[in-house]
């Protein structure tokens, strides 16, 4: 075992582990605060699940201004500028966010922290399809995903001790964590955008945004975006509704809840390795097909289901869905992407997950607080059966230009 350890290690290059290291020193700060946040403001406003949903929205819209501008600036000033200046002023404004009083106030917070925080998302994907080649991709993702599904394991356990005190301990926590990262980006990793072909002019920042009309005219990438959002709609709601749900329905203290979390993690940390070099045999869009169905059979049963141990059952299924299709996803946005339009690939990709966090939790707080709360796992079975079905099109159609990722090693 560590032999395999030893040689994956050497297998990648060294600005590549220490970007996973800095992510996963910023996503435990994260951690601590996300799945906790429905929690701190139905306690701390005294709100329903409807007026999250309505935070939850306009921070989307935030971060659908902040991603966009983040993934055409990363092509343009670099991938390292970027994140820098994400993890700066996420530092500054998750101290906002737990000092602030005031109700009305949160509203116009939630749209800043969306548009600032999410500055430097598209450069790290981006930074790592610079860094690996094209047959090591999925296994880097994946990588990456057990970084920060470990940190989750972390995270949640320290932010439950910290919300038992104050509230405020994890947006504080947050901001030193995500300041510390930013030393780290700062020193220790170097530019990866790639340098210009010969003759090829500098683009200006006009021509960069433009270049987004070039992804739209991509209607198969659009396809894929299309079906991943609504997949996201469900998937996401486990990191906000799924808190509210489980404490106001059945009782289960957010202590339990953040186990779910941990195991959800802790799968991933163990397991996604090995079944991401699995899935490299298959057809991309047949993985995600088989990822979606997990989901529906995961999400679904949290309103099939009563007791604590059948959540953990449904934590484990979905977990397997998840660690089927993240991976795979991500590395199709990077093949997909033209090596100098990365940035804004994974910032359009990255937009159809802000448009779920827009309308997810406020579709599912109205379902909350005003009809049978199960219809919100209901619905999430027939979504994902849905975009299943939908993969199952999209490879019948335009499949070809989705081969197989050990084909893609080879090109």
């Amino acid at each position: 075992m560590f032999k395999r350890i030893k040689a994956t290690i050497k297998d990648y290059p060294r600005n590549f582990w220490i970007l996973v290291g800095a992510l996963f020193i910023d996503r435990v700060g994260g951690a601590l605060v996300f799945p906790f946040l429905a929690l701190y403001i139905t306690s701390r406003f005294g709100v329903g699940m409807t007026q999250v949903g309505e935070i939850f929205a306009i921070h989307s819209g935030g971060a659908f201004l902040g991603n966009m501008i983040g993934g055409a600036f990363a092509d343009k000033f670099g991938r390292k500028t970027m994140l820098m200046v994400g993890l700066i002023f996420s530092a500054t404004i998750s101290i906002a966010m737990g000092l602030i009083n005031e109700w009305e106030l949160f509203y116009g917070l939630a749209f800043i922290t969306g548009l600032l925080s999410e500055f430097g998302g598209p450069a790290v994907q981006a930074m790592v399809a610079d860094m690996l080649p094209v047959e090591k991709r999925t296994d880097g993702f994946g990588i990456l995903r057990v970084a920060a599904n470990l940190s989750v394991t972390i995270g949640p356990a320290i932010g439950g001790v910290l919300a038992g005190v104050n509230y405020l301990l994890l947006f504080i926590t947050d901001a030193v964590v995500s300041t510390i990262t930013a030393l780290i980006v700062l020193f220790a990793l170097p530019e990866t955008k790639p340098p210009h072909a010969e003759g090829q002019k500098e683009e200006t920042v006009a021509q960069t945004f433009g270049g987004y009309w070039r992804v739209l005219k991509d209607k198969v990438f659009l396809a894929f975006i299309f079906l991943s959002t609504f997949t996201a709609l469900v998937y996401m709601q486990m990191n906000s509704t799924l808190s509210v749900f489980l404490r106001d329905v059945h009782g289960v203290p957010a202590q339990y809840y953040g186990y779910l979390l941990s195991i959800n993690a802790a799968m991933v940390v163990v397991f996604q390795f090995f079944i991401s070099r699995r899935v490299k045999q298959k057809h991309p869009l047949l993985v995600m097909m088989a990822g979606n169905i997990f989901y529906a059979l995961g999400f679904g049963m949290f309103g099939f289901t009563s007791q604590y141990w059948q959540f953990i059952i449904a934590m484990i299924i979905l977990t397997i869905g998840e660690m089927i299709n993240a991976p795979v996803m991500q590395t199709m946005v990077a093949n997909l992407a033209p090596e100098n339009m990365r940035g804004r690939y994974m910032a359009a990709f990255h937009t159809g997950w802000g448009i779920a966090i827009a309308f997810g939790p406020w579709g599912a707080g109205v379902i909350l607080d005003n009809y049978n709360p199960n219809w919100i796992w209901y619905a999430g079975t027939i979504i994902c059966m849905t975009v299943a079905v939908g993969y199952l099109v999209l490879k019948s159609r335009v499949g070809g230009r989705f081969k197989p990722l050990r084909e893609q090693e080879n090109i």
